[in-house]
């Protein structure tokens, strides 16, 4: 059952990720002022917004790669993870130095904070189903 939800979020985390940066390479100004928030970190930049749109056209793919070849979950999990890790520290980052108020916080909670704190969880699973896995097979073939 775990195994299910852990792959389910995953699919649902790629397939997001890969719409979210197609339509940041398809229309970059109608992303920029469609996500609530965007307009008040700078002006629009739409060589910006596209070089991010290719982010997650990666991490959408990294993640739907690692759901199709369990042998190369972990690392594909964990790279994208990792990006979006840095991108939620990043946002609590402007808000301890006093560029942002907290409430961005609240307000970028589902499209930041949430998927690489999913991503540390589907990442860690991972970890552990390969281990398990590997001394399964070790046991076996021993």
């Amino acid at each position: 059952m775990l195994k299910q939800i852990c792959v389910g979020v995953a699919v649902l985390m790629g397939v997001l990720a890969e719409a979210n940066g197609a339509f940041m390479l398809m229309s970059p100004e109608g992303w920029y002022f469609a996500v609530p928030g965007v307009t008040d970190t700078g002006p629009f930049n739409q060589h910006f917004v596209r070089d991010i749109g290719l982010i997650f056209l990666f991490v959408g793919g990294a993640y739907l790669f690692g759901v199709m070849e369990p042998r190369y979950r972990v690392i594909s999990w964990a790279a994208p993870t990792l990006w979006l890790g840095g991108h939620a520290l990043f946002h609590y980052w402007e808000v301890a130095v006093g560029i942002c108020g907290p409430s961005v916080l609240i307000r970028d909670f589902p499209a930041v904070t949430l998927p690489a704190a999913l991503g540390v969880l589907i990442t860690l699973w991972a970890i552990a189903d390969a281990r398990s896995t590997r001394s399964t097979l070790t046991e076996r073939y021993s």
